[in-house]
């Protein structure tokens, strides 16, 4: 039950900061809003990481340089919502965002990437997407 509240929480957050960029873009632009959004975003978990003290960082050389560079991955998602929300919306973008996030996730579990467990996808899941993407031309109409 935790899990499915941060979920929720998470999405109303990734929805609630993409609109806020979108506002901070039309006076300075997508990537210094962007830059914006990292640093505050930094900034609050360094704060939440000092207040909890949390020990757990003292372990970050067992992580595999190449997941370091997720971190990366933050700046080209706030640059895309925010040209995306600009010029779809809200509704469509956060609705491409799911799909894309699924088709990816459903390639990670197919084949084991990343060191996650192999899972066989089958004709319910691959039904699955179809009817969402339905749902964004649907939208789109």
């Amino acid at each position: 039950m935790r899990g499915i509240l941060f979920a929720v929480l998470g999405g109303a957050f990734i929805t609630l900061q993409g609109v806020a960029n979108s506002r901070i873009s039309e006076s300075i632009g997508a990537w210094q809003a962007a830059t914006v959004t990292q640093f505050t975003g930094f900034l609050t978990a360094l704060l939440i990481l000092v207040f909890i003290r949390d020990r757990g960082w003292r372990k970050f050389k067992q992580v595999k340089p190449v997941y370091l560079a997720g971190g990366s991955f933050a700046s080209f998602i706030i640059f895309g919502n925010i040209v995306a929300f600009e010029r779809i919306g809200v509704t469509l973008t956060i609705s491409a965002i799911v799909i894309a996030q699924l088709i990816v996730t459903f390639f990670i579990d197919s084949n084991g990437w990343f060191g996650v467990a192999k899972k066989k996808m089958r004709l319910p899941q691959m039904i699955g997407i179809g009817m969402m993407i339905a749902g964004i031309v649907v939208l789109r109409i």
